[in-house]
């Protein structure tokens, strides 16, 4: 019976019924998903239960429900935003209900190595109740060929791996395609860049038909144009815009200073701890990495560095460790934005991409990166893409995050040649061009911060900075290399038996050799603290040094010549007077 209400007139009639084409607390898509809903297997529903899932993202309520339906999908979403579980439930869930005979059914193809183990990894843990049902094999390893075709040869479900990894495997006769019903290209965008260009195209050659293809992508680029006109055709288009979204949470500062202000300035912002949190350090190259982390060693502050000259195990560990927030601060080199170094290893040689204005970081791009409060340019990128995807490591999931920039103007360059960075030359059009990109409602602000008040730090930092030379960057890189080459070889096994042992291995240690480290750098004194107390007045202090009390009769010297005779050219007192 429908409630009643007084009129005007105080005379009770019905109320009129509510439409019922748009309910008061009417739900989007979104908020109405549940991973139940999908109608997913149950194994798969325990695991990501595991996961503390409590509700699908946007890319994967809109994803997921397509993709069971059987159709092509090509999603643009960032990194963090929840992609890799878009594809990864459809096409676990689509293993298990058509399981009849063991055959690889599904391939994820990504750009790197870390990437890689990220997503083998993810799909363990969502398989986790599957026992013998689902086997997923990835061939980002350090593993040889033969062992990874033994690994092959046991018809694996699914299969991760590098475009360059998965053709020499396919040439090889080791993988086969021919019961192929899923083939995934994680970061389509970047695949190009990285010299896949005819690994993707043998592998398209090699399709069957009738394979689903999720493309998924951080962008929409010509480079991603490409990739899908090899391997799909009328593909269902998800335009997301959660990095734009994430994107406006991030605060953006650039600070304009000398060349050597930067590891001033970076020194006070982790001693005076004016940055709270995590942090990633965004440098221009390898050696510039090394230069950064022995200079804030020299003061007692610990980061590890991140960059493709470490072992894969020791690189995947590093960015492990980091998310557990077990290091706060990480150096990170983009180096690999030119070469593709992630895959050097890989069968094929790596063929050098153009350094233009489409190639992104490697380090800034494909790793997910968690709770990361800021990011810190101590080099501006070479372009502006490369920014803000290196700016996109923080603000994730609905947080805050701030950027801040060192900007070299053109006058200061090469002012101060011990730290001048070749890269920074073009710091003010880079600028110009990350200001004309900015999404409606961002904007960089001046950092308004007092030079003049590090002034009492200048005389610590330069010494600091005179005991970091090329030699001692030179060999901080070799000892660390051989470091993380002893433990991911000798210790590997060991870690595998052993896997508790693993969280007290270490990758922040001290590389002071041969920099001098000096130990009164590592303790501020109150009164070089901006607004900080005062020394504590003990009295006058003489500038003189104290003399020494003089013995009569000590510190005479007698010489004798042959007769016997004191010679007063050769005996002296200690007051430096003659004495006959």
């Amino acid at each position: 019976m429908p409630k009643r209400k007084l009129n005007e007139h105080d005379v009770p009639e019905a109320s009129e019924p509510s439409s019922p084409s748009a309910p008061a607390n009417e739900k989007t898509t979104e908020e109405q998903a549940t991973f139940s809903s999908f109608g997913l297997e149950a194994r798969l529903l325990r695991g990501i239960k595991e996961q503390k899932w409590a509700a699908p993202t946007a890319v994967q309520a809109q994803a997921i429900p397509l993709a069971l339906e059987g159709k092509d999908i090509l999603a643009r979403s960032g990194t963090g935003t929840g992609k890799t579980a878009a594809y990864l439930l459809p096409i676990l869930d689509r293993i298990l209900r058509q399981k009849d005979k063991r055959v690889t059914s599904a391939v994820v193809l990504v750009p790197t190595k870390e990437l890689a183990r990220q997503v083998s990894t993810l799909a363990g843990r969502l398989a986790a109740y599957c026992g013998q049902d689902l086997k997923i094999q990835s061939l980002a390893g350090n593993q040889s060929d033969v062992v990874q075709r033994a690994k092959l040869a046991e018809l694996p479900d699914l299969v991760v791996a590098t475009p360059a990894r998965a053709a020499a495997m396919m040439n090889s006769g080791a993988l086969s395609l021919k019961e192929l019903s899923s083939l995934v290209i994680d970061e389509g965008d970047l695949v190009l860049g990285y010299g896949f260009k005819d690994d993707l195209a043998y592998i398209s050659q090699n399709l069957p038909k009738g394979v689903q293809t999720f493309l998924m992508s951080a962008t929409l680029s010509t480079d991603l144009e490409s990739v899908k006109d090899l391997f799909v055709r009328d593909p269902v288009v998800l335009k997301l815009d959660d990095l734009e979204k994430d994107s406006q949470l991030v605060k953006q500062y650039m600070i304009p200073c000398a060349e050597e202000e930067k590891f001033l300035l970076i020194y006070a912002m982790f001693k005076l701890s004016l940055i709270r949190g995590k942090a990633i350090v965004f440098v221009g190259d390898v050696d510039r990495s090394y230069r950064v982390k022995l200079v804030l060693e020299q003061f007692g502050i610990k980061s590890i560095v991140l960059n493709h000259e470490l072992p894969l195990t020791s690189r995947l560990h590093i960015v492990e460790e980091f998310n557990k927030n077990i290091y706060n601060i990480l150096i990170a080199s983009d180096e690999t934005e030119i070469l593709g170094s992630m895959n050097k290893d890989e069968s094929r040689p790596t063929k050098k991409a153009k350094k233009d204005d489409k190639t992104e970081s490697g380090v800034s791009r494909g790793i997910d990166f968690r709770d990361v409060s800021c990011v810190v340019n101590f080099d501006l990128p070479s372009n502006y893409k490369a920014y803000f995807h290196r700016i996109g490591r923080t603000a994730r999931a609905g947080k805050s995050g701030t950027a801040i920039s060192f900007m070299i103007p053109k006058e200061k360059y090469r002012k101060h040649k011990p730290t001048t960075f070749p890269g920074s030359e073009n710091d003010e059009e880079v600028l110009k061009k990350i200001e004309k990109h900015q999404k409606q409602g961002q904007k960089i602000e001046d950092w308004t911060f007092d030079m003049k008040r590090l002034e009492p730090f200048r005389y610590r930092f330069a010494d600091a900075l005179r005991a970091v030379t090329r030699i001692a960057v030179r060999e901080a890189r070799i000892k660390e290399i051989r470091m993380e080459l002893m433990k991911s070889q000798k210790l590997s096994r060991y870690f595998e038996e052993h896997p508790e042992e693993l969280e007290h291995l270490r990758h922040d240690q001290t590389l002071n050799h041969p920099a001098r480290i000096q130990p009164h750098l590592k303790h501020v004194p109150d009164y070089l603290l901006p607004g900080g107390r005062k020394p504590q007045d003990i009295g006058f202090v003489s500038l003189d040094k104290p003399k020494k009390r003089f013995v009569k009769g000590k510190g005479r010297k007698v010489v004798r010549g042959r007769n016997g005779k004191i010679d007063p050219l050769k005996t002296f007192n200690a007051r430096g007077k003659g004495k006959k």
